[in-house]
């Protein structure tokens, strides 16, 4: 211990006295660090953010049956186009499903909302069944819910979104006010609680009204989205079964046929993005890998040079007894310290650039203790591998020549 430690002080001075030759040393690690780190904690954000946004979205346990399944490329999307609406007869064969025990149907559109002179352009408007309250995703800030014998007389009642009664009611209560949703007159009966934005795109500029309300003003064509699920999440792989079979009864589709309407879950959206944000972190641990290696070799040519250097120093040490080990640890814990001052300063870089980015972009950031070991630990491996090399040279130095070099 006494050892580690000596060579530990021998290090900071030697690198303290060089400082802007160890800080040019570096300049290679701390920008590879810096890369890593601020990248790194974007994606955990982004990652943190978009399972939350998925997750409340959807809920736990649920599962969405849409027109559309996952799409993944141009031709999955071309073999969908000809997949007849959900309707409402889809939301019943769901319901016949042992294990499903709510379903809700969703109709969404977009139209503009007035109340008096104030307009709020471009709201969704969501049509919901009633079994909408079980799938959460609403909670109430003032006034109440729409109730389900409210959906059922399909009256014209509204749930609004946090910005629509900020910008239609700025300095008085929205409560049982009268608003217009595409020509009709709808009574606001209670307002959402902030949600805030996802990527930039706000998720409280919306207004929930009855299925069949939404009906009368967008038509009853529309393609609806039914989300159902189990009482318990635990069945939720064998109620989409059930539900499936239900569907293609419902449909008339042949054994040979495909289905022709999608069945996704949060974990399948989940998956599919993790998926995508692992290839990306892949290609980056590439890159960043690449450019510590350059900076091994900086470091491993500056440690040459140091070890040529002092000559004179390693040879009197041998004369007064050092070891060769002691030779070793003095210029391997100089070459990793200076590795690890680099991906130290790399990482305060790096937290610090995507705090930055979380300031002027909608693009969240998380910082997670494994991305700061791996930061510091990549940098240590590297001064550990490349300063192994001129620490056995200076080991191998003969004491007699050092000193005649001299």
């Amino acid at each position: 211990m006494y050892q580690l430690v000596e060579s530990i002080k021998i290090a900071v001075a030697a690198i303290w006295a060089n400082k802007l030759r160890s800080f040019l040393t570096v300049l290679g690690n701390i920008v590879a660090v810096t890369s890593i780190i601020a990248v790194v904690s974007l994606i955990q954000g982004i990652n943190d953010y978009v399972s939350d946004a998925i997750v409340s979205d959807l809920g736990v346990g649920t599962f969405a049956v849409q027109r559309y399944g996952l799409i993944q490329n141009e031709d999955d999307f071309e073999k969908m186009l000809s997949n007849p609406p959900v309707t409402e007869r889809d939301a019943a064969a769901v319901r016949k499903a042992d294990l499903v025990t709510k379903v809700m149907s969703q109709a969404n559109a977009t139209a503009d909302v007035r109340y008096k002179d104030r307009l709020v352009e471009g709201v969704s408007v969501n049509g919901v069944s009633r079994d909408y309250a079980e799938f959460g995703g609403y909670k109430v800030e003032r006034g109440r819910l729409v109730t389900p014998f409210e959906i059922a007389r399909k009256r014209p009642v509204a749930l609004i979104g946090w910005d629509v009664a900020d910008k239609l009611f700025p300095d008085e209560d929205p409560i049982d006010k009268l608003i217009t949703v595409g020509g009709t007159h709808v009574r606001v009966v209670g307002v959402n609680e902030k949600k805030g934005s996802f990527f930039g795109n706000s998720q409280d500029q919306f207004v929930l009204i009855p299925i069949g309300l939404s009906a009368k003003l967008f038509g009853a064509r529309q393609s609806i989205a039914l989300t159902a699920k189990p009482d318990s999440p635990a069945d939720t792989a064998r109620a989409m079964d059930e539900a499936t079979v239900e569907l293609r009864i419902e449909r008339r589709l042949k054994p040979s046929q495909k289905d022709n309407f999608g069945i996704v879950t949060s974990d399948t959206f989940l998956d599919m993005f993790h998926r995508i944000t692992s290839g990306i972190f892949g290609v980056l641990i590439g890159v960043v890998a690449l450019s510590l290696v350059v900076g091994g070799i900086v470091i491993m040519n500056i440690m040459l040079m140091v070890v040529s250097e002092r000559t004179a120093e390693i040879g009197l040490r041998k004369a007064l007894g050092a070891r060769r080990r002691d030779i070793i640890w003095q210029f391997l814990v100089e070459s990793i310290a200076l590795s690890m001052a680099g991906g130290i300063i790399g990482t305060l870089l790096g937290f610090t650039a995507a705090w930055v980015v979380t300031k002027v972009t909608p693009m969240p950031a998380s910082v997670h203790v494994y991305s700061v070991v791996m930061g510091v630990g990549m940098t240590a491996a590297v001064g550990l591998f490349f300063g192994l090399y001129p620490s056995l040279k200076a080991a191998r130095l003969d004491p007699i020549e050092a000193l005649r070099r001299e």
